[in-house]
């Protein structure tokens, strides 16, 4: 009996990422939740469209990474991105239903660790986003560990941000990044970034200061055979900062509403997002779009800087 054909996977690139792609040109991955969750239309789009722009002034292609109708998209033409911009209840994208959504063609956005997993698919290394998840405050009683952190121990992508959310705890976030073995380098600081604040008061594990520099790192990972992700830490420009002492205090107040409101798991984040927004009057906002931009531009760097070698 003849089994039947394999199903191959429905990805599609578009014609920017194709052309870059038959010419071995840089290429830089973008998640798409901060685009379906992280801010409404037409802000959003926007906002996605500013930091295509820069990756491509900085001579690299942007590949925004979703999911639509069942469709695994690696790049996304101006008509699918603004489709998307408006799109209503998209889900949310992680290791666990990044294939579910494949197989039930349905339509959803990539976090962290489901664009890592595309990008690796399709043979993208470098990845830009805002800051990372990882271990939650109270995770010991919670058990609230974001998926982004095995990803990043497994899945061989550079992921450029602006280091991890500080509504998160940075402390155990980095010890388990350590434990699994991911190197973590902060660009042209000593001071881990704590996401919106240039810095969290914890020493970074490793420092670099030229994206060539961290694409001769990765060269040597790779003559080692070091497999796996590695983290690089991106400062907020200093004009675009939130003071870290000011953010705690508005963290804190937005973690005691998420405990008076029982939200929990996938809710928590944009919850808490969604809280600082209106305490800080808006400038969370500006301030997250300002890093967004920035990690954009170095990671197009270290992938120019990567295809020099």
């Amino acid at each position: 009996m003849t089994k039947p054909a394999s199903p191959s996977l429905p990805m599609e690139f578009s014609d920017e990422v194709a052309a870059a792609r038959a010419r071995n040109a840089p290429i830089v991955a973008l998640e798409s939740t901060i685009i379906t969750h992280g801010m409404p239309y037409p802000g959003n789009l926007d906002m996605a469209r500013s930091v295509e722009a820069i990756i491509r002034e900085e001579g690299a292609v942007p590949a925004t990474i979703a999911v639509i109708h069942g469709v695994l998209h690696i790049g996304l033409d101006e008509a699918k991105l603004e489709a998307l911009a408006k799109t209503k209840g998209a889900m949310k994208l992680s290791r666990a239903d990044l294939a579910f959504a494949i197989a039930e063609r349905r339509t959803g956005a990539t976090t962290v660790a489901a664009t890592m997993i595309a990008a690796a698919r399709a043979g993208i290394s470098v990845f830009a986003t805002g800051g990372i998840g990882g271990v939650h405050r109270g995770a010991e009683e919670s058990f609230d560990i974001s998926a982004d952190l095995d990803e990043l121990a497994r899945t061989g992508v550079i992921v450029v941000c602006a280091g991890a959310k500080a509504i998160l705890d940075i402390p155990k976030t980095l010890e388990v990044l350590e434990t699994r073995g991911v190197p973590v380098v902060t660009y042209d600081s000593e001071d881990f970034p704590a996401f919106w604040s240039r810095h969290s008061g914890i020493k970074s594990p490793l420092m670099l200061n030229s994206p060539a520099a961290i694409a001769n790192f990765q060269r040597m990972r790779d003559l080692l055979g070091i497999d796996g992700g590695m983290l690089v830490a991106n400062p907020v420009p200093e004009e675009n900062e939130i003071p870290r002492e000011e953010m705690e205090i508005y963290i804190t107040r937005a973690l005691d509403n998420a405990a008076s409101d029982g939200i929990s798991g996938k809710a928590v984040t944009p919850y808490l997002l969604d809280n600082l927004y209106h305490m800080t009057e808006g400038r969370s906002l500006e301030t997250n779009i300002a890093l967004v931009e920035n990690n954009a531009r170095l990671a197009a760097e270290i992938a120019v800087a990567l295809r020099a070698i």
